[in-house]
């Protein structure tokens, strides 16, 4: 008797079911390449609201860049840009923010995501990185949170806030909607001042809290649970602004 080889097995030979074991390792390898695309975009946005909450520490830590306790504490919103200024002869500035207000329980709001930019003219060489804070001062400086894209300086009012370093400029509240802020620009108190565009990021906004609320429902509702990732600065602020 001939012994012949072996019948292979059918199940690893059909060319349906190999097709479909084809299939679906694609679908898990997608689905790996998609959960970790979707991890490294978190922690990039994770690492813009770190950002963010460092530049206020930095301005918090010294006397002559510190924003006076009395104007936090009157804070309608607080805006923390991020931008990076580079260019020859026409300079493009983009960058990054997020923004918290101060919402009718007194409490504060999580951080919003924000995209910034702005094109100059003139003459320009290198690279700088230019971090503002924006202390939003009335219900007037607030609505422009429900623009798409708004500006402070244009849209209201905007002048350089006073330091806590100038005690006497500290007591007596500036009338602005806008107190802007910036390291080491030369601005005197009152100096009328003239930011960037600034937009809600929808996109982040939608992915980070995974939710297709409008940046001003993020802000003025209680509707979105804080993440972990954010709390850190949603809690430094609530710390300086108090309730």
């Amino acid at each position: 008797m001939v012994i012949g080889s072996p019948e292979p097995n059918s199940a690893f030979t059909n060319p349906s079911i190999m097709h479909l074991r084809s299939l679906l390792s694609l679908v898990v390898a997608l689905a790996t390449v998609a959960l970790s695309s979707a991890e490294d975009r978190r922690k990039d946005l994770v690492t813009e609201v770190d950002s963010c909450w460092a530049i206020l520490q930095e301005f918090q830590a010294s006397p002559k860049t510190a924003i006076p306790a009395g104007i936090l504490k009157q804070a309608k919103a607080v805006v923390i840009v991020n931008e990076f200024q580079a260019g020859f002869l026409l300079g493009a500035k983009g960058g990054y923010g997020v923004v918290l207000v101060r919402q009718a329980g007194g409490r504060w709001s999580v951080p919003a995501f924000l995209d910034a930019g702005e094109a100059s003219l003139g003459f320009q060489l290198g690279a700088k990185s230019v971090r503002t804070i924006f202390v939003v001062m009335d219900d007037a400086g607030a609505r422009l949170l429900y623009r798409p894209r708004f500006n402070f300086g244009a849209d209201a009012v905007a002048v350089a806030g006073p330091l806590a370093a100038k005690t006497q400029e500290s007591t007596a509240i500036i009338k602005a909607s806008i107190l802007a802020y910036q390291q080491n620009t030369g601005l005197y108190a009152s100096a009328k001042f003239k930011s960037g565009w600034l937009s809600a990021d929808n996109s982040k906004n939608r992915f980070f809290y995974a939710t297709e609320r409008t940046m001003p429902e993020i802000l003025f509702s209680d509707w979105i649970t804080a993440p972990d990732e954010v709390k850190g600065l949603r809690d430094y602020v609530q710390q300086l602004a108090g309730e």
